[in-house]
């Protein structure tokens, strides 16, 4: 596996090589002149938002531009990147190719990260837990820790007395989506009575928090919680995630590593298909709850000039994703995924029919 992540990689600097040799460079080269452009405006999912943040405040060191991201979830990031309220809008729920056309819309993947289940009164990674029991435990239909489905699959482990609390997201957000669609195709009682969803109608009375450092400061806050985070927020709060029992059956936590095991036995990494699912891939390693999150764009902008700024930022992005995503809890595309994203850029069309030089390799 190391082996092969490693080969990914030397074959992703190559290919960058490749488009800085044929011209990428000339543009990107001229980013200092572009301090004082007014600041760059996006919005949207939370999932990524810590990695954004990065992403963000290393540009503006090196350009000068500065960039503003909200995490408002990605359902309101797809409302106003329809809008057009913002320059580039997050979601971790990819548009089909005909809601994208409806909306005038430009789709790009950006990193994977993963989904985690955390928990209150417990050490991190010692719980386990089937995609069939957290599902059971989401649809409310196990209410209490020391549940016997629950203790059948911890033999060993002291289990509390105590009743389930359930936290989920009260904004339309991705990280539920991602986590409803697994815990569908885990269990059928659960795809029947709760479905998937960026906000379902969950069963009984969960705590519900807004966005992914809401849901991690209510889980702390409350003993016998459970809720879901995305993995940075688990390694920065210092969260107690749980392990899941993955497709080989084997005991998982969640890492990079687990993350770019699923990538690497997906359709995205063999057919470079950046829409498509990394939920419960093979490999011993491979992090059920693994996901693509994207950002975004408008298809059809009044002018070239418009969005030319946001469109040199995720620029700047992609070539340096290696680095900047090395941390931060997230992994970055592989070369077959990262070779077609100049043509999802070239998908940008003005309507003031000025070609945009920044697409000039």
């Amino acid at each position: 596996m190391t082996m092969t992540f490693d080969l990914w990689r030397a074959g992703r600097r190559q290919a960058l090589g490749r488009l800085l040799a044929g011209g990428l460079a000339g543009p990107l080269a001229g980013l200092r002149a572009w301090a004082g452009t007014p600041p760059v405006r996006g919005a949207g999912a939370t999932f990524p938002s810590k990695v954004y943040a990065r992403w963000a405040a290393d540009y503006t060191r090196q350009t000068g531009v500065l960039v503003q991201y909200q995490p408002t979830g990605s359902g309101n990031g797809i409302e106003q990147a329809s809008r057009r309220s913002v320059d580039f809008a997050g979601t971790d729920v990819p548009l089909s190719a005909e809601a994208l056309g409806q909306k005038r819309l430009v789709q790009v993947p950006t990193c994977v990260g993963g989904v985690v289940p955390v928990v209150n009164g417990f050490e991190p990674d010692r719980l386990r837990l089937t995609g069939e029991v957290l599902a059971a435990i989401f649809a409310g239909d196990i209410q209490r820790w020391d549940d016997a489905r629950i203790a059948a699959l911890n033999p060993g482990l002291s289990l509390p007395a105590r009743r389930i609390v359930r936290v989920v997201r009260g904004d339309k957000s991705g990280s539920t989506e991602g986590l409803t669609r697994y815990l569908a195709g885990q269990s059928p009682a659960f795809a029947k009575q709760v479905g998937e969803g960026v906000l379902p109608a969950w069963p009984g009375e969960p705590l519900r928090a807004e966005g992914n450092d809401g849901m991690s400061a209510l889980v702390r806050a409350t003993p016998g919680a459970i809720g879901y985070v995305s993995y940075d927020r688990v390694v920065a709060d210092g969260l107690a995630g749980v392990r899941l029992r993955n497709r080989e059956g084997r005991w998982v936590a969640a890492s990079e590593a687990g993350f770019r095991a699923a990538i690497l036995h997906s359709p995205l990494y063999r057919d470079g298909n950046d829409t498509a699912s990394l939920m419960d891939m093979p490999g011993t390693d491979s992090w059920p709850l693994t996901m693509t999150t994207f950002v975004l764009l408008d298809a059809a902008p009044a002018t070239a000039a418009a969005l030319e700024p946001a469109m040199r930022f995720l620029y700047w992005c992609f070539l340096h994703g290696d680095a900047l995503t090395q941390g931060t809890g997230f992994a970055p595309l592989p070369t077959a995924v990262q070779a077609r994203l100049t043509a999802r850029f070239a998908l940008v069309k003005p309507r003031d029919g000025q070609f945009p030089h920044y697409l000039s390799f």
